[in-house]
């Protein structure tokens, strides 16, 4: 039976380095990790699913929780026959790639932690993100495409980057967006998973990022047994694709440095 999550699989014979798993930030597509796919691809199995009502991926109206969503990617690991992986998420993709580590962290050979936070909501957070759903159904994305983008890519971002997170944005799906930002807002508290982290992280964090600033990361990196921290001079919120280049080049040696532990 075929996996729920549409998804890319680039290079899926590759076997002598780990697999890599990237999970996009909302309101996002796997074309987020466009450029990652490209570069990490050559030489090893790289895969990014849509996740559930985003991009190619079914919408599932309501609330959709995090335990849903690490489910969904647990169904498609074992479609894909990946016993174990390098798990890497982005913003909401940061918090998935935690609570999979809460689940099923055997599968997980290190965790990239890029942009993020482990806090859980916030009384006036929940309100925020319940308001921000009720809002997406009413309105559609297209005037919070308009707002958040110079938040979500710096204002001095590159012309195509600002076009590919704003095309990206206003072609979510409102039932999948505000399904999943229900189940944000229900999120756990991954702090005291944090500590007992056994595998090697990396947190990167653009150097101006107003959504989860550096102060996080730094947070993030202090509570790891065993992580070290980048910061991307230039990028906000979405470094990897604002800053390909310097993203990959400590994504890169963190890859190497999980691959030589094997």
């Amino acid at each position: 039976m075929p996996p729920f999550l549409a998804y890319t699989d680039k290079n899926p014979e590759a076997t002598s380095r780990i697999p890599l798993l990237l999970l996009h930030g909302h309101p996002f597509d796997r074309t987020m990790w466009d450029p990652q796919v490209a570069r990490f691809s050559a030489d090893r199995r790289v895969i990014a699913p849509d996740l559930r009502g985003y991009g190619a991926s079914p919408v599932t109206p309501g609330t959709v929780p995090f335990a849903r969503h690490a489910a969904d990617l647990a169904e498609l690991l074992d479609f894909l026959g990946v016993d174990t992986c390098v798990t890497a998420g982005l913003s909401m993709g940061g918090q998935l790639a935690m609570e999979c580590y809460g689940r099923f962290g055997d599968r997980v050979r290190g965790l990239v932690l890029a942009d993020t936070f482990a806090a859980p909501e916030t009384p006036e957070g929940k309100r925020g993100r319940q308001a921000m759903a009720d809002r997406l159904l009413a309105e559609g994305m297209r005037g919070y495409a308009d707002e958040v983008l110079e938040r979500m890519v710096a204002p001095y971002a590159d012309a195509q980057v600002k076009s590919h997170v704003h095309g990206m944005m206003t072609a979510t799906p409102p039932e999948g967006a505000a399904a999943s930002l229900r189940g944000r807002a229900e999120r756990p508290d991954y702090r005291p998973l944090l500590p007992r982290v056994t595998v090697p992280a990396l947190v990167v964090v653009g150097a101006d990022d107003t959504y989860t600033p550096v102060s996080d990361a730094e947070s993030l990196h202090a509570a790891l047994p065993d992580s070290t921290i980048e910061v991307i001079e230039g990028a906000a919120h979405l470094p990897n694709l604002e800053r390909p280049e310097g993203f990959n080049r400590v994504l890169e040696a963190f890859l190497r440095r999980v691959d030589d532990t094997e």
